[in-house]
């Protein structure tokens, strides 16, 4: 019973991280260093609506999360997500991320958070 508590939270830590990256940080652009990030590595022209359409995915990932639906996939699709995508800035944006190029520290942390919620506090069925 206890392990179904917290997975359940930080399955809704989860879900409320990317929530607040999409629709916050992305498709409101309340923090327009996003689309900063966004227009440094693609381009000025695209920039706006590239972060939209990624901030949407972010919702659509959010969604996925809260769903349980495809479990296995949708932990590695995170995974992979946070990690390529903080790689990608680390190496080309590092002056316009929040800590720097610690920033891919906290993406870590984020990633085996997901990968220890699902393969070790998930209770099994």
């Amino acid at each position: 019973m206890r392990n179904l508590l917290v997975y359940r939270s930080l399955t809704l830590i989860t879900a409320t991280i990317w929530l607040v990256n999409g629709l916050i940080c992305k498709v409101l652009n309340l923090v327009p260093r996003h689309q900063q990030i966004v227009a440094s590595i693609l381009g000025e022209a695209y920039a706006r609506p590239l972060t939209l359409l990624i901030g949407l995915a972010e919702l659509v990932m959010t969604a996925w999360v809260l769903s349980g639906y495809q479990r296995r996939l949708q932990v590695w699709t995170q995974i992979t997500i946070v990690l390529l995508m903080n790689l990608l800035e680390f190496w080309l944006t590092p002056h316009l991320l929040l800590w720097g190029r610690w920033n891919l520290v906290f993406a870590a942390l984020f990633a085996a958070l997901v990968y220890v919620n699902e393969s070790q506090i998930r209770p099994q069925r």
